[in-house]
């Protein structure tokens, strides 16, 4: 007997020091509690799954040759095939439309009522459907702005304009968020400094319509939402141009069935096939895929039989998608990326510091503005932070990097490379690429692979954009886990707003 209750007192230890450790969240590497003021109040949060935003559709990752699939026929050798990987990210199912354009132009009218240079700035140019030879002035008119438009791609957008656009459209988004959270409450009639930017908020800079904040367990009080609470979102962007050409050419949709990494089939535009007609026994069959320009004159076939349906843009979901399910990876506009252009040769892939992982060329690298205390400085006269490039005689000692402005890093052994800008070459650092073949290119256009670029401040009617969202955690869409050991209760489905 005083066996037996020496057992079960022992078993009853060992059941009631398990609880506790259930109950009790430990740091691994200390064994001190979190989440407990008694302790400090040290915080950590649950891993979550990152909500798919408005519009966005994932991306799973991988690798994948970028570069041309089909003859050069312009004889640019600009894009030489290379084997890349991405990492996860997530972009628009469509392009942004002129009605998307229209509340963003709106919201600036009614925000920054003290500054109407902003909303002459975002104004799209309708001037861009203008030819010497043409007759567009109902387009100069209508396209913009009247409703039957309002699901077309949005045009005359520069890449200067697309990109504050993204800014504005992180800040709305996560301003929502917060609302359907309980947290703020909605504020339409703040005015300039007083708008919701999601970096001021989490800089402590924004004093809005607060509802309910989170429970401080350090203070007992409240506070607001931090970065690291999982509930806000990162920012939107312009895709990277490898995020660009990944999501397009959708290979995943050729993957074999046994998961083995093999892609039964190579692609020349974001359709199997040589051809930009539906195949056999498709109910289509016969149809043009993509808004495009068949050929001289032909920018939609004859009356009655109406090949693609569209002389200009077409609606952003016409078409079926690819294998990501985004519509119009080739065709209807070309779209902005966030890429600087250079032509990639073999001459630029032998150098040793060719990054093949999220390759991109276009960073500038920048920081918030700090007071002597390290804390960001006043938020400026439209409720931002303001950001400063770094100095490069701060960054001699960096092994990463050292320099800010590194658009043109590895062009020459010189500081300045002068490309004759406007004598022998358009090509600066202002060049930006562009992908995809608009409603006014031939074919060859449409291939993923094929790239162009215009400078960052001038616009045309042939080209508009889409965004994208880079992944937070796990590149599996699935579940927070990385690796393949998943522990059996990981997996979860994706979250995805509206």
């Amino acid at each position: 007997m005083n066996k037996f209750f020496k057992i079960a007192a022992f078993s009853v230890s060992i059941l009631s020091i398990v609880s506790c450790s259930k109950q009790t969240d430990r740091d691994t590497a200390t064994g001190w509690v979190y989440n407990d003021p008694k302790w400090g109040g040290y915080e950590k949060f649950d891993a979550v799954v990152q909500e798919t935003g408005p519009n966005l559709v994932p991306i799973e990752g991988g690798t994948f040759v970028m570069g041309l699939t089909e003859q050069d026929v312009t004889y640019e050798w600009n894009n030489i095939p290379r084997r890349v990987t991405v990492s996860s990210f997530y972009m628009d199912e469509t392009e942004v439309t002129n009605q998307n354009w229209k509340l963003y132009v709106e919201w600036l009218k009614n925000t920054y009522v003290s500054y109407p240079q902003v909303v002459l700035d975002a104004m799209p140019d309708q001037k861009v459907w203008r030819e010497e030879l043409a007759y567009n002035e109902p387009l100069v008119e209508t396209y913009y702005t009247h409703p039957s438009y309002n699901n077309y791609p949005v045009v005359g957008v520069s890449w200067l304009q697309a990109n504050r656009y993204c800014e504005w459209r992180t800040d709305r988004v996560n301003e929502m968020i917060l609302i359907e959270k309980g947290i703020l409450n909605p504020s339409p009639d703040a005015k300039d400094s007083e708008s919701f930017n999601t970096k001021a908020y989490l800089a402590g800079q924004y004093q809005g319509n607060v509802n309910k904040n989170m429970k401080d367990l350090k203070t007992g009080g409240e506070r607001p939402v931090r970065f690291e609470d999982g509930i806000l979102l990162p920012s939107y962007i312009l895709p990277s141009e490898a995020q660009w050409e990944y999501a397009a050419l959708a290979l995943q949709g050729n993957q074999s069935e046994t998961g083995d990494e093999l892609i039964t089939d190579r692609r020349i535009y974001p359709w199997n096939g040589t051809s930009a007609r539906y195949k056999k026994h498709n109910k289509n069959q016969g149809d043009i895929q993509a808004n495009f320009k068949r050929g001289r004159g032909d920018y939609m076939g004859m009356a009655g039989a109406l090949n693609d349906n569209a002389s200009i843009p077409a609606d952003v979901r016409s078409y079926y998608p690819n294998d990501y399910g985004l519509f119009n990876m080739a065709g209807n506009v070309s779209e902005w990326t966030g890429d600087v252009y250079r032509a990639t040769t073999s001459l630029s892939l032998s150098d040793a510091d060719n990054q093949d992982l999220n390759s991109y060329r276009g960073n500038v690298f920048t920081e918030p503005i700090v007071d002597e205390n390290g804390q960001p400085v006043e938020k400026d006269s439209l409720g931002r932070l303001k950001i400063r490039v770094q100095d490069d005689e701060e960054l001699k000692d960096r092994e990463n990097y050292r320099k800010a402005d590194v658009k043109n890093y590895n062009d020459d052994d010189s500081e300045n490379v002068d490309y004759g800008y406007g004598i022998t070459s358009l090509v600066s650092d202002k060049a930006r690429v562009i992908k995809g073949g608009s409603w006014a290119d031939r074919l060859f256009w449409l291939s993923p692979g094929t790239r162009r670029f215009k400078d960052e401040d001038k616009s045309d009617k042939t080209l508009g954009f889409r965004c994208a969202m880079n992944r937070v955690g796990a590149e599996n869409f699935e579940s927070n886990q990385s690796g393949n050991n998943f522990k059996e209760g990981t997996k979860s489905k994706v979250k995805r707003r509206y």
